[in-house]
């Protein structure tokens, strides 16, 4: 087990006690061996703090870029709201003299005048602003509105989901709002080539994780499906790939299948992909870091398993199995006493 012992000047120190039993002329006796483990500590620190600096470095190279797509996307529902603005603007103006025009024919009835010149003048009011066109574009204009500022709403909702910092322990997380959290910001990357499939499970459980690493690993292995599809459609007549993400419970796991029409991953280097720096990628477009980060993160960050398998319908399928519960680290990593050690 690993305890803070106290050197003689107070100051606190990590040990390691290794306690065993042996038997000497009839009687049990207690053998402790205590290691000064003060280097590893700081080697183990100085590992860690390295590795949270590789994953966000990571994550901001994604989200960097992520950005020119995801500005793309919101600029699209931008324009034609701003359009739809535009054409409010003019019809407002046109049902305002229209509004007149029935005015003075509601003075005219009032007082009592020649109507029939009046009335024609409605009509004429009612053709030239197309009255009959506004009426039926007016509605759709305020939907198609709406619809393009919930679509941004969403895409800022999702990044900002994705990003967020904040929460470093692990949490109760929704695997498939995850899924389709990641599926919104990383959507630029994968829609120009390749169709989504969903088969997410209802009665799949939340589990303890860290949601932001969590997401970097779906977005590692979804932005490279996509590029594997695209890479796959150079070389042949078809316009689209398929990406499937299936989602569904084990006994004490739950398994998440992000299957690709790419180009697979051929048998002589399944078992280095996960290696650091490894990539197939041409040079400026992949570091070999993203699969390696993905499984660190998924294998020794949450005790689950990431595993590559060749799709039966041609290409990739990575199988990211994680645990429902997460074991508690076996011994005393905080101890409330601490063993006082002399200087000698």
């Amino acid at each position: 087990m690993e305890l803070t012992a106290l050197r003689k000047g107070r100051e606190a120190f990590p040990i390691e006690l290794s306690i065993s039993a042996l038997q000497l002329k009839g009687q049990w006796h207690v053998i402790g061996i205590i290691r000064d483990i003060t280097e590893r500590k700081r080697a183990e620190q100085e590992q860690q703090l390295m590795e949270v600096q590789l994953r966000q470095a990571q994550k901001l190279e994604s989200i960097g870029q992520l950005a020119a797509g995801i500005s793309h996307e919101i600029n699209t529902p931008t324009q034609f709201v701003g359009d739809n603005t535009q054409f409010f603007k003019e019809a407002v103006e046109d049902m305002e003299s229209l509004i007149e025009t029935y005015q003075q024919l509601l003075q005219g009835i009032e007082s009592g005048a020649d109507l029939q010149a009046m009335i024609q003048q409605v009509k004429e009011k009612e053709e030239e602003i197309d009255l009959a066109f506004l009426r039926e574009e007016l509605p759709r204009a305020v939907d198609q509105s709406l619809e393009g500022v919930e679509r941004i709403a969403k895409i800022v909702s999702a990044m900002k989901e994705f990003s967020h910092p904040g929460v470093v322990d692990k949490v109760e997380t929704d695997i498939n709002r995850a899924l389709q959290t990641t599926l919104e910001v990383s959507r630029n990357e994968w829609k120009y080539v390749a169709e989504i499939k969903m088969d997410l499970a209802d009665d799949l459980p939340k589990i303890l994780c860290v949601p932001d690493q969590i997401n970097q690993v779906f977005l590692n292995l979804i932005v490279n499906a996509a590029h594997a599809i695209s890479d796959t459609l150079k070389e042949s007549d078809s316009s689209m790939g398929v990406i499937t993400i299936a989602t569904k419970k084990l006994d004490d796991a739950i398994e998440v299948r992000i299957s690709d029409s790419g180009t697979g991953v051929p048998d002589d280097i399944k078992g280095r992909i996960f290696d650091p720096f490894f990539t197939t990628k041409v040079v400026g477009k992949g570091t070999g870091q993203g699969l390696c980060i993905a499984y660190t993160t998924v294998a020794e960050r949450h005790g689950g398993n990431l595993q590559v398998d060749d799709n039966p319908e041609g290409g990739a399928v990575f199988i990211v199995t994680l645990p429902l519960q997460t074991e508690e680290v076996e011994g005393v990593t905080d101890s409330t006493e601490a063993l006082s050690i002399g200087q000698g």
